[in-house]
């Protein structure tokens, strides 16, 4: 048996070091060749590295949130045949990196051979838990080895199972390596409950609700790491303010249906968003302050003849800002497929850092759940958003007569620094113009 060292590869764009995300393997796991090990992140794309050989993890290269080097020790498995590297069990050595946060000096190799080892008897007392302890605690905290006061090891979509079944982990007995609970831990565990085993219930038979002392830290890193920087940025350095005004958009969802009725099949369905968009191209004609980049550390606008769009867009992960590039050049049909297509790039994490960065403008939009009014934070460097709220079937009074009417508010916000509030007030009815009359989209 050898070692095979597998190191952080150059993944090019002259990036130097990267942020470790996720592991999704641990010491003791078996990986198979091209398997994910983890997710690291650049600048703003997440990013797979795969694991060239077959074998055993025998030690992680660094912990969630640590800033490594391209070039830096990751991870080391257990192969068949020499390996590429002696086989020391001792520590990885730390990796090379430049930001403060690689500084952090790097776990020992966690050895495969740690496993734990059940008990033949089901339901053991920890030897260093006295009787008074073991008869203080639940009935059902017989049924784990763990130490009073050890933090159980699982995923964090086991552990949200748990909660919303109401079970405390801390008494469940994990299988995996090192005691992790796995999910079919927790199936045996259910239907202990269900046999009376680890009842559940108070002894009269009515219901007990657990009282819930524990506590989760966790740390900010990967994506939410970048967020929380970049909108603390925007908010500190961007004066901001609000425009808020309701469109009417009863003939625009009127064509809208039309649209998707007459080309649905052969073009695509139409949502709102593609004819926003094309409403903030001709928007952006007449006030081109609108679309632009402000370098306040320069003192420099930039203001921009082409339209891409930013996409704010909720992941997983958290808040991503695809971008739609020159949707001046593009028809509502042709925005919407590549609106769907940088959409499921960023979902599913394969979305570059081209696809992620060079807005101009950006749309913000909640769906349903777009609310009544909402105050959407800019896209730093930009000076404007534009943020649709939901839309609502209200009786309105047209031509002295209440009718039901599609509304919907525009709840946008602008740097106040280089868009004075008339011109933010303008542009924004500017967009109501086009929307509450959608023929006029079409006018060049």
């Amino acid at each position: 048996m050898g070692i095979h060292v597998i190191k952080m590869p150059d993944i090019g764009e002259g990036i130097a070091e990267v942020e470790l995300v996720v592991w999704r393997v641990q010491p003791g796991d078996v990986v198979a060749e091209d398997q994910v090990l983890a997710d690291v992140m650049t600048d703003k794309a997440t990013i797979e590295i795969p694991s060239p050989v077959s074998g055993t993890v025998i030690a992680l290269g660094g912990k969630a949130g640590q800033v490594i080097a391209v070039g830096a020790e990751l991870i080391r498995i257990e192969v068949e045949g020499k390996g590429n590297a002696a086989a020391s069990t001792t520590a990885l050595a730390e990796p090379k990196a430049s930001s403060p946060e690689a500084s952090v000096p790097i776990e020992p190799i966690v050895a495969a051979a740690v496993t734990t080892t059940p008990s033949p008897n089901k339901n053991p007392v920890p030897s260093n838990m006295n009787t008074n302890t073991a008869n203080a605690a639940p009935a059902y905290a017989a049924a784990t080895t763990r130490q009073a006061g050890e933090k159980p090891i699982a995923s964090p979509a086991l552990r949200r199972r748990a909660w919303d079944l109401g079970i405390e982990l801390q008494y469940v007995q994990g299988s995996g390596a090192a005691g992790r609970i796995m999910q079919q831990d927790l199936d045996s565990y259910i239907k202990n409950i269900a046999r009376g085993t680890n009842p559940q219930v108070a002894p009269n038979n009515e219901m007990r609700y657990q009282e819930r002392n524990d506590e989760e830290a966790l740390p900010v890193i990967g994506l939410r790491r970048k967020i929380a920087q970049k909108m603390q940025d925007a908010k500190r350095r961007i004066p901001h303010f609000t425009y808020v005004e309701e469109v009417d958009v009863t003939e625009l969802e009127a064509l809208r249906t039309k649209l998707n009725h007459q080309w649905g099949a052969e073009r695509g369905r139409l949502t709102l968003l593609p004819l926003l968009m094309r409403a903030v191209v001709l928007g952006v004609r007449e006030f081109p302050q609108i679309n632009a980049r402000f370098d306040d550390d320069a003192g420099i606008v930039t203001r921009f003849s082409g339209v891409h769009i930013g996409i704010a867009a909720q992941t997983a992960a958290g808040l991503v800002v695809p971008v739609l590039r020159h949707a001046e050049a593009r028809d509502v049909w042709s925005c919407a497929t590549e609106m769907a297509r940088l959409a499921e790039a960023a979902r599913s994490g394969k979305a570059t850092r081209e696809e992620l960065s060079g807005s101009t403008i950006t749309i913000t939009s909640l769906g349903a759940l777009g609310g009544i009014v909402s105050t959407p934070v800019i896209n730093h460097p930009e000076v404007a958003i534009v943020g649709v709220n939901k839309i609502v079937e209200r009786p309105m009074m047209r031509g002295g007569l209440v009718v039901a009417r599609k509304m919907m508010n525009l709840s946008s916000s602008f740097d106040h620094r280089v868009v004075d509030g008339m011109h933010a007030a303008e542009f924004i009815q500017a967009l109501r113009g086009y929307l509450e009359c959608p023929a006029t989209l079409f006018l060049e």
